[in-house]
């Protein structure tokens, strides 16, 4: 039972952060980074479950977050050479750190839920 409430939230979560990508110069990219997971995990409320495809999700996905974290301005130079500011000072993302942060973070997100649905 909780894991139908979980996967509704997170169906519905992903949809919306879809939207929110709409507007984005890469939204090609990430809208299908984030339906992709709401489709699974709206399907497995229904108990239509594809392993293989959590575990395509997360390698890609995580070798992309590994990309993102490595690159210039990414995840490693927000910590280091930027201090971590806050990631929600503004939605506009003008430093290009924060926005490949937020992207890192945003990652992280479905791969944990996608390992959740994997394993459980």
């Amino acid at each position: 039972m909780w894991l139908d409430i979980f996967n509704i939230f997170f169906t519905l979560s992903f949809i919306v952060f879809a939207y929110l990508n709409l507007n984005d110069d890469d939204s090609w990219l990430w809208v299908p980074i984030y339906l992709i997971p709401a489709a699974l995990c709206g399907l497995a409320v229904f108990k239509i479950e594809f392993t293989w495809l959590y575990l395509i999700v997360i390698v890609v996905y995580g070798l992309y977050a590994l990309k993102i974290f490595f690159t210039k301005d990414g995840v490693l130079e927000w910590i280091g050479k930027y201090n971590s500011p806050s990631l929600v000072q503004s939605m506009q993302a003008t430093k290009p750190y924060i926005e490949l942060a937020r992207e890192f973070f945003g990652l992280l997100i479905v791969i944990a839920v996608m390992l959740i649905n994997c394993f459980l």
